[in-house]
């Protein structure tokens, strides 16, 4: 399971993390694409809604039917064009990370992730597409309605009076990444080995000043420098890989794109602020209030919009 050092943001269908792709599709079309609808100019095609359909049947497990694909296109098509009056381009680092992390989530390199995808009838533009819509529109729902969306203490109180048991204290951890470096473009065999690697230094590895000095020294192995973390900041999977990791030791190895990365937790201590029972409540309410908000002036863009269909 990874250990997230992500900022955060809306999430759908994949519980992914998303960010922009600047350009959804070339625009010349497959010669077998097939025009569905046309939203303000711009064409949904059939295989448009094919590769959607793929995706929302691998994220829910449902198959839905071919109008409710075709709905969930418009609205990624109005989002984007609204979009586009106020935010400038994503830079494409932005974008390969978010894919990275997509692939990350699951334990997979980006290759091995796109092969995946593409098996399961998903291209890598159909998965993008959604998460620049997600993504846009996360900024733009925000930036319209910050005042509307701000949750205040006594609506997480009354929120929190429905939890049960002894709510659990928030701790601030000090980590250091360890990452064992594997080039770009390399086999899946070069990050197995590599993970044997990380495992064995995690077997020895007993404190973080004689540990981290040892690490430094093993080749193609980075160091880098410490970082603070906040149970509350963290999801439920990754507070319970930093609680059962032994101050001193080092967290169970993970793949990224650069290699495979494993944090060693040099210190835990209580912190003030949000329990993570409180946070959760502060983020289910802002995230009930962010989607009525955002239905709600999704039906104003398409009342507004030009939609042919064909």
């Amino acid at each position: 399971m990874m250990l997230s050092i992500e900022t955060g943001f809306c999430t759908r269908g994949f519980t992914l993390a998303t960010l922009a792709l600047a350009a959804m599709l070339a625009t010349a079309l497959p010669a077998r694409a097939q025009v569905v609808a046309i939203v303000n100019g711009e064409p949904i095609t059939d295989v448009d809604i094919q590769q959607r359909t793929r995706l929302d049947e691998l994220s829910t497990q449902k198959k839905p039917s071919r109008q409710e694909v075709l709905d969930e296109l418009i609205d990624d098509k109005l989002k984007i064009q609204f979009s586009k009056r106020y935010i400038a381009e994503v830079p494409k680092r932005e974008i390969e990370t978010a894919y990275a992390n997509m692939a990350r989530r699951v334990g997979m390199t980006p290759a091995q992730f796109a092969k995946m995808t593409a098996a399961s009838g998903v291209s890598q533009e159909a998965l993008k597409a959604r998460i620049h819509a997600d993504f846009v529109w996360g900024q733009i729902v925000r930036g319209k309605f910050q005042g509307s969306l701000q949750v205040g203490e006594k609506e997480v109180e009354v929120k929190m009076q429905g939890v049960q048991g002894e709510e659990p204290a928030n701790y601030e951890y000090k980590l250091r990444p360890v990452l064992f470096l594997v080039p770009r473009g390399a086999a899946p065999g070069a990050f197995e080995a590599r993970k044997k690697d990380a495992e064995a230094l995690r077997a020895r590895f007993q404190s973080c000043p004689e540990g981290l000095r040892f690490a430094m020294a093993l080749p193609d192995v980075a160091v880098r420098e410490t970082i603070a973390r906040q149970s509350a900041d963290l999801g439920e999977a990754q507070r319970k890989i930093l609680n059962e990791t032994a101050i001193g030791h080092l967290t169970p190895p993970d793949i990224t794109p650069q290699g495979v990365e494993l944090f060693a937790v040099c210190s835990k201590t209580a912190a003030g602020g949000d329990t993570p029972a409180k946070r959760k409540a502060r983020d289910e309410l802002f995230n009930e209030r962010f989607q009525s908000l955002s239905k709600k002036f999704l039906k104003e863009l398409r009342r507004q919009a030009l939609i042919e269909y064909k």
